[in-house]
């Protein structure tokens, strides 16, 4: 079973770990830069976009973070892991991880009391997934390689770039396992991928 680690700093860790299990593969929580070595997958979890930043440079994260990334290892990033994920925000000078191609706007489903859920058709993985929507951002702009896989409103919500995966909303508080499975079979395919090379 392939190893994929959570961003262990804040947000919905624990709800991410059991998704991940779930799907098929060893979840580990990362709380440390050394962790990511030993991973072929990333999960970064939803929470506080800004509060993640802080907490990612505060540990001395990022560059081994965009190291990961350059490595070729898939990254999932969930509502601010979306942001954390992508290459602009509106609003924000410079990007926070910035690998996916993507602009993205943060909060453009309204506040906490607006929470809401709704059923939702996604490419290559069926209909009527449950997706709840927290305070959740959205992906206004994709770029020429980036695969939308679900839109909701008019709106971006769901997209693949390569081996990045980025959503609004959040598959983990959810008994479907679709998203999840899906991102276990892209890490899959790229520890193939990376074997084949050698």
């Amino acid at each position: 079973m392939v190893k994929i680690g959570v961003l262990g700093l804040q947000g919905a860790v624990r709800e991410h770990v059991q998704a991940i299990e779930a799907a098929g593969a060893v979840a580990i929580i990362v709380k440390h830069a050394e962790q990511l070595k030993e991973l072929e997958g990333l999960v970064l979890p939803g929470g506080e976009s800004t509060t993640m930043q802080r907490l990612i440079d505060r540990y001395g994260m990022m560059e081994p973070l965009r190291q990961f990334a350059a490595d070729g290892k898939p990254i999932f990033g969930t509502c601010a892991g979306l942001i954390l994920l992508a290459k602009n925000v509106i609003g924000q000078q410079t990007p926070h991880i910035g690998v996916m191609d993507v602009i993205v706007e943060r909060n453009s489903f309204g506040r906490q009391v607006d929470s809401f859920e709704i059923p939702l058709s996604i490419k290559n993985m069926g209909e009527n997934f449950p997706a709840i929507f927290i305070r959740a951002p959205h992906i206004v702009t994709v770029g020429p390689n980036v695969e939308v896989l679900a839109n909701y409103d008019g709106r971006v919500v769901l997209a693949k770039d390569g081996q990045f995966l980025g959503c609004s909303f959040h598959p983990e508080l959810t008994e479907d396992q679709r998203i999840m499975a899906y991102f276990v079979q892209m890490v899959e395919q790229s520890v193939l991928t990376i074997l084949a090379k050698r």
